[in-house]
């Protein structure tokens, strides 16, 4: 591919990190520290592999293989086995109502994000791009939040130089590791909003049985989005 989207990065400001920090809903009494450990957590189980998660890259690796070296056909492998995997957790969490739904759900949803991590992150290794570069892994968060990511690119100082630019893009800057940083904790602020409402919205899947349906479903249907921007942001290198 060209030089889809080379970008100017700026040293973030504390008046660029408040804006980044404000755009990704942060709540005030949130701790930045503990945003940054979910969102470490999230990068060391998703793309590292640790316990009985694979790395990304294994990931990407066995998908290849088993797909006779056939990159798209292997990318389609790995969406659909964790879309397997989040509607069987989102299932098997709906299934106890009320009653399991306090401890059940938030690590649910924090299973989903680490199997989102790590789906985006094979798919990224697949199409040629290195998982150890900071701005990848970067990158790979932002594909996590969708259309908001080039909000909080620009909020943290950081511009797009063409129209449209891709994720993929970052791996052509050179954003110091303060401007990682900014970006990282407002996708994890951004993350934890997004729990926060997913959390209001199941509570409709609090009936037995049809919850975990519903649940299920719902997973799926998220990964699903998250799988599209995936293949949309990381082109072949």
């Amino acid at each position: 591919m060209g030089l889809l989207d080379l970008l100017r990065p700026n040293r973030p400001s504390t008046r660029a990190t408040r804006s980044a920090l404000a755009e990704a809903g942060a709540p005030q009494s949130l701790s930045h520290g503990a945003v940054s450990g979910l969102i470490q957590r999230i990068l060391e189980i998703g793309i590292d592999g640790k316990g009985p998660y694979d790395s990304a890259a294994e990931v990407a690796e066995k998908a290849l293989k088993a797909s006779d070296g056939d990159v798209e056909r292997a990318i389609s492998r790995v969406i659909a086995s964790h879309q397997r995997v989040v509607a069987a957790g989102g299932f098997v969490t709906g299934l106890g109502g009320f009653v399991t739904m306090p401890v059940a759900l938030p690590a649910n949803l924090f299973e989903f994000y680490v199997n989102a991590t790590r789906m985006v992150g094979a798919v990224a290794s697949l199409r040629g791009y290195d998982l150890t570069s900071p701005q990848i892994r970067t990158a790979v968060l932002l594909t996590l939040v969708g259309s908001r990511a080039h909000e909080i690119l620009t909020n943290a100082g950081v511009a797009l130089a063409m129209p449209g630019g891709r994720l993929a893009g970052l791996a052509l800057s050179r954003l110091p590791a303060s401007a990682i940083m900014v970006i990282n904790k407002a996708v994890g602020f951004r993350l934890l909003k997004g729990l926060a409402q997913k959390t209001l919205s199941r509570f409709g899947r609090a009936i037995p049985l049809a919850g975990g349906v519903i649940g299920g479903g719902l997973d799926w249907w998220m990964l699903r989005r998250i799988a599209r921007q995936a293949k949309h942001e990381f082109p072949r290198a």
